[in-house]
């Protein structure tokens, strides 16, 4: 039996999970908002106590890749490397739209020309999207997408298509095709990973510790704090 550490901290949300090939052993999650850095290596200490392992135990470490929040993906990342270089384990990056297609894909039953379109909030108007089928093959790639009335026509125009993350509700008022669906409670979630962590492991999909770096998407915008007057 495989052990996974499946590590998510793309959005304000810092999830980790225990799985393996068949279940997910545990699910230790942080809701307060970007924490990550504070609270993320206890919340692996408590998903592997909860699931009976031990860090030395695990087989392998999976963590949401991006795109994201620049400084959670930094967190997650660099926590998982470090582990991968102290416990000599292979690493495994999990996209972070597809495993929260995973997620919703078994909350619904899906017709085949059904399509599921990922969406993190990037700001002012725009979002972090991709979109999958039900057996969670990429039909719309990746990309940063101002939203506007006329997003997403062709594929409405063609079927349902369900919007699900948190950058759906910039879509809810902006887009009225009858076809649109918006599901809420679809969050990042370390849970979400099981089955592509499981199967990237299984086909040995491993990255190069020394070289990975998060998918970014965009290039990282800071602001400067105001000088004290």
């Amino acid at each position: 039996m495989s052990i996974i550490l499946c590590i998510e901290t793309a959005t304000e949300i810092c999830s980790v999970a225990i799985v393996s090939e068949t279940n997910i052993l545990s699910v230790c999650e942080n809701h307060e908002g970007n924490a990550h850095a504070s609270q993320l290596t206890g919340l692996i200490e408590a998903a592997l106590k909860q699931a009976g392992f031990t860090l030395q135990q695990l087989d392998a470490i999976a963590v949401s890749k991006g795109p994201g929040s620049y400084t959670g993906l930094r967190v997650g990342v660099s926590t998982a490397k470090g582990l991968c270089y102290a416990l000599n384990k292979p690493l495994l990056a999990i996209p972070t739209l597809q495993s929260l297609a995973a997620q919703f894909v078994e909350t619904v039953r899906l017709e085949e020309n059904d399509l599921c379109l990922s969406m993190l909030d990037a700001r002012r108007m725009e979002v972090y999207c991709a979109g999958y089928n039900h057996l969670l093959h990429e039909e719309r790639v990746t990309e940063a997408k101002i939203i506007d009335a006329q997003s997403f026509t062709d594929e409405l125009n063609s079927g349902t298509v369900y919007f699900f993350g948190n950058g759906a509700v910039k879509c809810e008022t902006t887009i009225t095709h009858t076809n649109a669906r918006f599901v809420a409670n679809i969050h990042c979630s370390a849970k979400g990973m099981h089955r592509l962590a499981v199967e990237a492991f299984t086909q040995q999909q491993f990255e190069d510790v020394a070289y990975f770096e998060p998918y970014y998407l965009k290039d990282f915008v800071g602001t400067t704090p105001k000088k004290l007057v």
